[in-house]
């Protein structure tokens, strides 16, 4: 089953600094038939005015996982982390017993970014942040494992589920494979580009849903950059 949900079909909030389109359930914005793809509960696509963002605020038992699209965003935390995320690289943080943060563009242009939530394996952890380059070129025609919680995948950020991110940038024509075990759940989103998705098409920001298929085959149709969860059953 690939159910391509279109980008204007999304969730959405708008203020002076913060324009949000919401996947799945989430603030203001609910819909019973998106309230979670297996164990992703949220994927939001942020635009973030420059100088501004999210003030500090908390979290509990949720692994969350931010992809910069375009921009910067800088992190801050009451365990004493701070960092600043580019474009293309990938952040982390596992709320466990309890995160306070910030997020905040401190650049001159719009920050853009990919923000997702896994429900955990585990509760009641020490909360954490890392996050980790991962350049473009590396992940030129091959899926790339961001972040994940499956011990084969070495090199990726880690989280606390059976689950990975992964992501990769194509030319037009190139065709990547992702293997789907039984039981699993899929969920694809066009950072940039034109795709189709065995054969069905997708654009830039539109989501994918995906379960039930043994393996997918995603194709570029011009210049592409693509993220996806791979997740357990919740």
């Amino acid at each position: 089953m690939i159910d391509i949900r279109p980008f204007e079909t999304l969730g959405a909030f708008q203020n002076d600094w913060l324009k949000a389109h919401y996947h799945f359930s989430f603030s203001g914005y609910h819909d019973e038939a998106r309230n979670h793809w297996g164990a992703l509960r949220v994927w939001n696509d942020d635009t973030i005015k420059p100088h501004t963002g999210f003030d500090r605020h908390g979290h509990k038992d949720m692994e969350i996982v931010t992809y910069v699209r375009n921009g910067a965003i800088t992190h801050r935390d009451h365990l004493g982390n701070e960092g600043r995320t580019n474009a293309g690289d990938v952040q982390i943080m596992w709320a466990g017993r309890g995160i306070q943060h910030e997020e905040q563009n401190l650049e001159s242009e719009p920050t853009q970014i990919f923000q997702l939530w896994i429900v955990p394996n585990q509760t009641g952890i020490a909360p954490g942040w890392e996050a980790q380059q991962f350049p473009k070129g590396d992940r030129s025609g091959a899926l790339v494992t961001l972040a994940s919680g499956r011990a084969k995948d070495k090199g990726a950020l880690p989280i606390h589920q059976d689950a990975a991110i992964l992501a990769a940038t194509l030319k037009p024509g190139q065709s990547v494979r992702h293997a789907l075990e039984p039981g699993r759940f899929l969920y694809l989103v066009p950072a940039l580009g034109r795709l189709t998705i065995n054969g069905l098409s997708a654009k830039a920001r539109d989501g994918v849903a995906i379960t039930g298929e043994d393996e997918v085959t995603i194709t570029a149709q011009e210049d592409s950059e693509v993220l996806l969860a791979d997740v357990p059953k919740l």
